[in-house]
């Protein structure tokens, strides 16, 4: 596993005679000819781990299916596993009827307060996956 981060400096104007000094492995030193000196200090980034989507592929478009049905969404327009209900175009009441359709789909049943958290088709597909899983075992 890696992990990147990284910083830039620029400057108004080119700087002639620009010098760096390593002052340890976690810092960095600059002086230019015409203005004092910069002090660079590097620290390290913890690694983190990150699942991106862990609903099942076909849940996710499973539930696109059913989201563009819902919602009458228009030919072209892209449903993916990030997209918000809120930004279809959906207020509350569509949020329940997809919710419905999902459970009538999946043959789950999706307690209030789990409907209720629930903005992305992502997050929909991994309320699925988690209630099928129960469910069958």
């Amino acid at each position: 596993m890696a992990s990147i981060a990284g910083s830039a400096v620029s400057f108004a104007k080119p700087v002639k005679f620009l010098e760096f000094q390593a002052i340890n492995t976690n810092s960095l030193s600059f002086s230019g000819a015409r203005r004092g000196n910069a002090f660079l200090r590097l620290q390290p980034v913890p690694m983190r781990f990150a699942v991106c989507c862990s609903a099942k592929q076909d849940t996710v478009e499973k539930v696109c299916e059913i989201v563009k049905k819902q919602l009458a969404v228009p030919e072209g327009t892209e449903v993916c596993g990030t997209t918000k209900f809120s930004d279809l175009g959906a207020d509350s009441l569509d949020t329940v009827e997809i919710v419905m359709g999902l459970e009538e789909e999946f043959q789950i049943s999706v307690e209030e307060t789990s409907a209720q958290a629930i903005a992305t088709v992502e997050d929909a597909a991994t309320l699925i996956d988690k209630l099928v899983s129960a469910k069958s075992s």
